[in-house]
């Protein structure tokens, strides 16, 4: 008889893992005990170094041919900050409810799709699990190692679940079929530092910055389209840091954040703000660092069985939906189809995390009647 696993234990377990990236706090041989347990060859390796590294990743699998299902997920978590009303490590239970940090991002979930593999043992095909420690980060040495080490290991899965938690108001009432792309800049506008009482021998370079920044916040970089909100570009720094009220600076600095759809690409951003700079700062550099691209995943097979299966236990019809920040699915959906869904998100990175009981075990059977569906016996 196969050994079930109760969702919440190993939630309870993993909570306990003090796993705030880069540190893997023990997370990573906690999952692969319960993983081998019901049948899954797993690979563990260490990728990176300091500081962002090095990282702790796990891939497993159990069965072979097709089709593949992944499940995509991180064990790493944001540090859990002062204030909490039980300690962020201990997974704690009250009330119908489970606290602790990564009860929602994204313990829970990893416990959920676990107990829903140890349920659905006999079956065609492959399942997969891609477990990073390193995606609330900056994310170099996580998943993009992953997807380099099973290319490199003939693991090529047809279709891929992240569980992040996606869900708003009830468990099952949303998915996300994709996500915006994210471009950070910084902007460095040199000038010649003066006295203000003789600004001919000067140069402020803090009106070319403001009248660049003025230009940039009135773009209107397009009015969405239909699975996308508009792209929004946001101030997110200014700084010049001088010290003396009678002295013109010799700097101005800023940065902006751009979150965008898939009707632009990151590179052609960067050059459309390079341009706009210039124009009003010829001396101004600019430095960009590209997070992710869009993408989508148009509704298909994979969100018609999710949808079914989210039906089948509460009920709700899940929304197809986009919004939201970035996630490791920016990288997974290069492989293969990607469709992420797990639990309600309002108390993710928050002071007292937590998840309903009852939700963590309709999740687990959410994700078992997907596996069916994937993997008819």
């Amino acid at each position: 008889m196969n050994a079930a696993i109760d969702p919440v234990d190993l939630a309870g377990r993993l909570i306990a893992c003090p796993s705030v990236t880069p540190a893997d706090g023990g997370a990573m041989a906690v999952l692969a005990e319960a993983l081998a347990a019901i049948g899954f060859a797993v690979h563990r390796f260490a990728a990176g170094e300091a500081p962002d590294g090095p990282i702790e990743n796990l891939f497993a699998v159990r069965g072979a041919g097709a089709p593949h299902l992944a499940f995509a997920g991180h064990t790493d978590v944001v540090p859990p900050g002062e204030g909490w009303a039980s300690d962020p490590f201990t997974a704690t239970v009250a009330d119908g409810v489970l606290y602790g940090r990564g009860a929602v991002d994204m313990k829970g979930a990893i416990a959920a799709f676990v107990a829903a593999a140890a349920e659905v043992r006999d079956h065609p095909g492959t399942v997969s699990l891609i477990i990073t420690g390193d995606e609330e980060g900056p994310a170099t040495y996580g998943t993009r190692s992953l997807i380099a080490w099973m290319a490199a290991n003939g693991q090529h899965p047809d279709l891929c679940l992240v569980g992040e938690p996606t869900s708003q108001s009830r468990l099952g009432d949303m998915m996300k079929i994709g996500r915006r792309g994210s471009v950070n800049m910084w902007i460095d506008v040199p000038g010649t530092q003066g006295h203000v009482a003789y600004p001919h021998l000067a140069d402020n370079p803090a009106p070319r910055l403001v009248r660049a920044l003025a230009r940039l916040s009135a773009l209107e970089l397009d009015r969405g389209n239909e699975w996308f909100q508009p792209s929004n570009l946001e101030i997110t720094d200014i700084a010049i840091g001088n010290p003396a009220a009678n002295v013109i600076p010799a700097r101005a600095t800023a940065r902006i954040n751009i979150r965008f759809n898939d009707m632009h690409s990151g590179e052609a951003l960067v050059d459309q703000v390079r341009a706009i700079l210039l124009e009003e700062a010829p001396r101004a550099t600019l430095t960009a660092r590209i997070s992710g691209e869009s993408f989508l995943t148009a509704p298909g097979a994979l969100s018609g069985m999710l949808g079914e299966a989210i039906t089948e236990v509460t009920g709700l019809v899940a929304e197809l939906s986009t919004t939201g920040g970035t996630s490791d699915a920016r990288f997974l959906s290069r492989i293969c189809p990607v469709v992420e869904f797990g639990l309600p998100n309002a108390t993710m990175h928050k002071l007292d995390e937590a998840v309903a009981v009852d939700d963590l075990r309709q999740l687990a059977r959410i994700y078992a009647a997907l596996l069916r569906r994937v993997l008819p016996g």
